[in-house]
């Protein structure tokens, strides 16, 4: 009798995975962020009443990767070829391009694009998980909100900033 292992369908299911995919994700994802972060550029913008202190924004999104990284691996563990993946995969690329589009490009127009395919992707995955998993369309509902917010802000800075 073959295993799954002997077929190349194996995936680590233990905590060590889980550990490694977070690890992973949070690291790519606060590198990216540690490369653009916001300069003399983005204090110089006009910006919204709302817009919270720069001090938020590192802590909120720690721990949003970090429940992203979770719910990530929760579907590559369970269902890894789903379109549910897929759309994680997608979301995850859409994050990891709108720092370098807005704050590397200096392009808030363009990271407005990206970050509505964001959210619409957001929406799209939690919609998708909720009978697959609804941890994982939890752990998103955070992400969801925030990333809601902050699509207002970059609209508010694409509009006072003509």
């Amino acid at each position: 009798m073959s295993t799954a292992r002997e077929h190349g369908n194996y995936i680590p299911r233990g905590p060590i995975s889980a550990v490694a995919f977070v690890a992973i994700i949070v690291g790519i994802s606060l590198g990216i962020g540690y490369v653009t972060a916001p300069g003399q550029w983005y204090a110089n913008l006009n910006k919204p009443t709302f817009n919270p202190p720069p001090w938020v924004f590192g802590p909120v999104w720690s721990v949003l990767y970090v429940l992203i990284a979770i719910a990530g691996w929760r579907i590559w563990r369970t269902a890894p070829k789903s379109g549910a993946m897929a759309l994680w995969i997608a979301q995850m690329i859409l994050n990891w391009l709108w720092s370098p589009a807005f704050f590397g490009a200096h392009a808030p127009a363009l990271a407005l694009v990206i970050i509505v395919a964001m959210l619409a992707s957001i929406a799209l995955f939690m919609a998708r998980t909720w009978k697959l998993d609804r941890w994982s369309a939890g752990l998103f509902v955070p992400y969801a909100l925030w990333v809601t917010f902050a699509t207002t802000l970059n609209a508010s800075i694409v509009l006072l900033n003509p």
